[in-house]
């Protein structure tokens, strides 16, 4: 393995893993208030097809990132109206809203642009173009520091940072402030809660926004920074990923991503070795390898890391006592 197979692989682990992270996170809010949220691809494919349709129209990818997020954010108040409110199942809803976004966003773009589903190409200040960290240039030509900051950390997407900023700053709201304390609370405990004085309906519909607030900014990654427009289903079970991620993590923001970075870190694996045979293994499949994030997940939770046991009023509606 030479060197510059393994910047472009740590490279790309950084970009695959983005969009997971962000929606990851989303789910992790969402969840830890009690509300278990399987439409994260959903939003995802509804902040991305916005996202594109927006700054396809505007010009503008910061204009796209207000749009998807305002898409995603309905959708969740949608999820939130039918599992909070209305006291419904929530996975059933959630599976409901990914069914309604994978149709509505082919159904509208093939009505609006004519193009199978898929948004024009964005080009220029339509898409979030890549950000060059200061003295990158100059620390090229130094050994190992060099290539890990030039090759690696500069040079991403301003939306890369900022969903590894996220984490340490989610960990902050959720175990260092009062709203955290709050929301991890309601989805254990939500009559305690209750008896506080505190309004489950409104910590949990808090819960849901900020879900949908980070499924936004990864939908969009994918349609304005990743790629060049919406095209049909781009999510790709990714939101699915995140979820798997998330229980491997044990819904904890730091674990969330390790989690992330190993798969994406697979998934950056299995494109470079597509086709490609390996010594004493031969040409490699690339399911196999795509596969293997989810095996090992299976493999730890049962063998090694233990029972991942999510909030315990998780996906129970809370009927107030009278």
């Amino acid at each position: 393995m030479d060197a510059a197979f393994l910047v472009n692989t740590l490279d790309s682990t950084l970009r695959l893993s983005t969009p997971l992270i962000l929606a990851a996170l989303a789910g992790l809010y969402s969840e830890r208030a009690g509300v278990f949220d399987i439409s994260l691809e959903g939003k995802m494919l509804m902040a991305a097809f916005f996202s594109a349709v927006l700054a396809s129209l505007s010009g503008s990818a910061l204009v796209g990132l207000l749009g998807g997020i305002l898409a995603a954010v309905v959708f969740s108040l949608i999820h939130g109206l039918a599992s909070i409110t209305y006291r419904g199942n929530q996975i059933v809803s959630g599976v409901a809203l990914n069914f309604v976004a994978a149709g509505l966003t082919v159904l509208l773009g093939q009505s609006w642009y004519g193009q199978g589903g898929r948004t024009p190409a964005l080009v220029g200040p339509e898409r979030f173009g890549e950000v060059t960290l200061p003295f990158a240039t100059e620390l090229r030509g130094v050994p190992v520091l060099g290539p890990l900051y030039s090759g690696i950390l500069s040079g991403q997407n301003v939306l890369v940072y900022v969903a590894f900023a996220l984490v340490p700053i989610t960990w902050w709201v959720l175990f260092r402030t009062r709203f955290g304390l709050r929301l991890r609370a309601v989805g254990e405990n939500p009559a305690a809660v209750d008896t506080a004085g505190i309004s489950v309906a409104w910590l949990r519909y808090s819960a849901v926004i900020v879900c949908g607030v980070l499924t936004g900014i990864a939908g969009t990654y994918l349609a304005l920074a990743q790629g060049a427009g919406f095209n049909r289903d781009m999510t790709a079970g990714k939101g699915y990923i995140a979820l798997a991620a998330l229980i491997f993590a044990k819904w904890k923001p730091l674990p969330v991503l390790g989690a992330c970075l190993l798969f994406g870190l697979l998934d950056a694996v299995a494109i470079r070795i597509q086709g490609v045979s390996l010594p004493l293994v031969g040409e490699v499949s690339v399911q196999f390898v795509q596969a293997l994030p989810y095996v090992l997940t299976v493999v730890l939770l049962a063998g090694f890391v233990g029972k991942a046991i999510p909030p315990k009023a998780g996906g129970v509606p809370y009927v107030k006592e009278r």
